[in-house]
């Protein structure tokens, strides 16, 4: 415990530098706070410190979806009940909470003064400093984990993928490898969103690859912790700790590339 008693913002801040982070990047980040350990001034000290590093040229973005995301309502058997659907809120970008259970930070993120949100209330981006407009506008509905997705953007600009204490699996960058890469019998989930237009509730048809199960069938089974090892196997890949969690850095553009392949090789 006397270690972690010891987790501050400059300890973070050292850590995140050694591990690779660096001013002007642009990085999606997926954390764990409990791996990290017991911080003096609470959770917030992880993204300030992660700003620290970046500087005001950086750029810090992070998985948010929607808490309150009827998707799973269309993924049953029977269709979901009219009376729960006509109470259903609508999306709204600018107060929906982030989905907890991708953690905690991502609300703190979405909450910051700043902060930009992306439009797919499922696959929802939340960024902060010099390119989160960017990454977050003209957020495609339909299959918008894929191209024109701030997960394609990511690449585009040289970014990381930074995995601060979180599993292996948590890579959200590898479902878009799995909307680009050429390979039959992916599978196809359709839902509904209601959004609010012109004053009234409308209710807009969505489909995408499936990212709650797996997108691609196969006799072969994959989780992303495989890809992402195969992977750092063939590429020399940052890792570190940060507090008490172990941690990675990748390349996004190299880890999406790498994953499309890996996909057309298995199931291609």
């Amino acid at each position: 415990m006397a270690e972690l008693l010891i987790t501050h913002s400059r300890r973070l801040v050292r850590d995140l530098r050694a591990l690779g982070l660096e001013a002007g990047q642009t990085v999606m980040m997926h954390a764990s706070v409990k791996a990290v350990g017991w911080i003096v001034g609470g959770p917030d000290v992880i993204i300030q410190s992660v700003l620290e590093v970046l500087g005001p040229d950086g750029t810090l973005m992070m998985y948010a979806a929607w808490e309150s995301s009827p998707y799973d309502l269309f993924q049953q058997a029977d269709p979901p009940d009219q009376a729960l659907l006509d109470e259903w809120p609508p999306f709204d970008p600018a107060t929906a909470r982030a989905m907890r259970a991708w953690s905690i930070l991502t609300e703190y993120l979405r909450t910051w003064p700043g902060a930009r949100r992306s439009g797919n209330p499922e696959a929802s981006m939340v960024a902060l400093g010099a390119k989160a407009e960017w990454l977050t506008e003209n957020h495609p509905l339909q299959y918008g984990y894929g191209p024109g997705s701030p997960l394609e953007k990511l690449g585009q600009c040289g970014g990381k993928a930074l995995l601060l204490g979180a599993p292996l699996d948590a890579l959200t960058l590898l479902h878009y490898a799995e909307h680009i890469a050429c390979v039959p019998n992916k599978r196809v989930v359709r839902y509904k969103i209601p959004f609010l237009r012109d004053g009234r509730k409308v209710w807009v048809d969505v489909e995408e690859f499936d990212t709650a199960d797996k997108a691609i069938e196969g006799e072969a089974d994959y989780t992303f912790e495989e890809i992402a090892r195969d992977f750092m196997s063939a590429h020399p890949t940052q890792t570190g700790r940060v507090g008490a969690a172990q941690c990675y850095l990748f390349d996004a553009a190299s880890l999406a590339s790498f994953g499309a392949r890996w996909f057309e090789q298995k199931f291609g």
